[in-house]
């Protein structure tokens, strides 16, 4: 197994990458932190606490990105989808970006 300097190993850094590629815009970032305190939550719910900037068709988008990511997983009650966080370790980003100088 091929390590770093960090000592990360190859699949630590695969799913660090991945994950973040998948996450790397605002709006996908303001979702999970809506998601961090309450879920699961259904899509009206998600677009009214996120803003009416952001149009319906382009927040399906995002939620649906994320969900074939396995960032998100859904269930469907009723006429709502309901939305959760379904891996949290991806919630240990917006420790780093705390602990962040860089900006």
């Amino acid at each position: 197994m091929k390590t770093t300097i960090r000592n990360l190993s190859f699949e630590k850094l695969n799913w660090v990458a991945k994950t973040l590629k998948v996450i790397s815009h605002p709006v996908r970032l303001e979702i999970l932190e809506i998601l961090e305190t309450e879920e699961p939550i259904d899509v009206s719910t998600i677009r009214s606490r996120i803003g009416e900037e952001v149009e319906q068709s382009m927040l399906s988008h995002h939620l649906t990105k994320m969900k074939d990511n396995g960032i998100l997983k859904s269930y469907k009650k009723g006429k709502y989808i309901y939305y959760s966080i379904a891996d949290r370790r991806v919630l240990k980003v917006f420790d780093c970006l705390g602990g962040c100088d860089a900006y």
